[in-house]
C-alpha cells in the first residue's frame, strides 16, 4: 500500500540519518536537512564514504561499484537513499 511505501522511504532516511549521526558526527542527532550537501557541510571525508559504502552494503543487502560512488549518489541522505532504493530494484 501508499503507506506501507511511506513508512520503507522514511526507514531508509532513518536508518542512514542515525548511522551518519552515530559514526561520523558523534552525535545521537542528524542535525542536518536531508537534502543538505556531504561535502559542503563537511561532513563525510574520503574514509568515511569509505565506511558508508560497507555500512550500505551490509545494512541494505547491496552490493556497490567503484564507479558509482560518486557525489550523485552519494552527496546527501536524500541521494544515498534513492541510491539504495534504485540498487535495492535492480536486486544487484
Amino acid at each position: 500500500t501508499l503507506f506501507d511505501q511511506e513508512i520503507e522511504i522514511m526507514q531508509i532516511e532513518e536508518t542512514l540519518q542515525q548511522h551518519i549521526a552515530k559514526t561520523i558526527l558523534f552525535s545521537n542527532v542528524y542535525s542536518y536537512k536531508d537534502t543538505d550537501s556531504f561535502m559542503e557541510n563537511g561532513i563525510l571525508d574520503s574514509m568515511n564514504v569509505m565506511e558508508l559504502v560497507v555500512f550500505l552494503e551490509r545494512q541494505f543487502s547491496i552490493q556497490v561499484a567503484d564507479y558509482e560512488i560518486i557525489p550523485e549518489n552519494f552527496d546527501s541522505i536524500h541521494k544515498l537513499a534513492s541510491f539504495v532504493r534504485s540498487k535495492q530494484k535492480v536486486g544487484v
